[in-house]
């Protein structure tokens, strides 16, 4: 019997550390053994520059407007551990939809019969994470992926973000869409990080897959061109982003999220405010309810 490959969404705000996270992810699997492909939905063309050391990849966007007879090497290239790389692309600058580029990525890869000739075990989409297109709902909507992971940190604006994809899957999974497989707590430096992060989880019916501190070693590995597998191998990071591969691998637990309304996230985030002071004065311990 043929495994199905597992077709995995991961979403965050911009700048939350979305695609850091789904490189380090695709470069631990690979690193285990699997044939991973990764899938840029972002405009910003920048989802698998690490796993490339940053060399130029034609987007699906830019050789379609060039060319109408695309072949698959003409916008993909194998990174590290044999990782195959793609990039959707955007619209021209100020003209279109920024969620074109992931409807005509899917659809010129499914003509190509990617999946069927290349049979991936896993298949990543890092998409912008701030869903107010629905270009961007296209892989939890249409059956594109299993499942859904949220890359958040503790800031409000990424919670804030978190919990509208949340809706999202919540609208969509009851008709066939993805379901969400977790929480991936990123970037996360404060003494009330985690807990800030485990309580909107369990608010929202949800859980947290892994935690990923700040550190200078996810810097550093990015200014070499690379994922922190490749750059730091041995580092403590490295091995989180394992964890969580493994996690992925492993793991078929997924939930329908019950989002909060805005009145609700609101209410939520200003008890915050008021109690984060006193986890940083040590009044109230990391992991105690508040």
């Amino acid at each position: 019997m043929i495994k199905k490959a597992k077709h995995i969404a991961i979403y965050g705000k911009g700048g939350i550390g979305k695609s850091t996270t789904t490189s380090n992810i695709s470069a631990a699997l690979a690193e285990a053994g699997y044939r991973v492909i990764q899938i840029g939905c972002d405009p910003k063309s920048d989802s698998t520059n690490t796993l490339r050391g940053g060399n130029y990849l034609p987007t699906v966007l830019d050789s379609l407007r060039e060319n109408n007879n695309v072949k698959l090497s003409d916008i993909s290239v194998e990174g590290f551990k044999g990782v195959l790389c793609i990039e959707a692309g955007g619209p021209v600058p100020g003209v279109g939809c920024a969620g074109r580029g992931i409807n005509a990525a899917v659809e010129l890869l499914q003509q190509l019969n990617l999946f069927e000739e290349y049979k991936p075990d896993y298949v990543l989409y890092d998409v912008l994470g701030d869903v107010v297109c629905g270009g961007f709902a296209v892989p939890i909507r249409d059956g594109i992926t299993d499942r859904a992971f949220v890359v958040s940190s503790s800031d409000f604006m990424a919670v804030y973000a978190a919990n509208n994809l949340f809706k999202a899957i919540n609208k969509y999974a009851p008709s066939g869409g993805a379901k969400l497989g977790g929480i991936i707590a990123n970037g996360l430096s404060a003494s009330y990080s985690e807990s800030l992060i485990d309580d909107f989880a369990e608010r929202t019916g949800t859980k947290v897959v892994g935690y990923v501190p700040r550190s200078l070693v996810v810097s550093q590995s990015e200014l070499f061109g690379k994922t922190v597998i490749e750059a730091n191998p041995h580092s403590e990071h490295a091995n989180i982003y394992r964890n969580l591969a493994k996690y992925i691998a492993d793991s078929d637990e997924l939930d329908i999220p019950n989002p909060l309304n805005v009145t609700e996230l609101r209410d939520w985030a200003r008890t915050w405010g008021d109690r984060i002071f006193e986890f940083e004065s040590g009044v109230v311990k990391r992991g105690e309810a508040i």
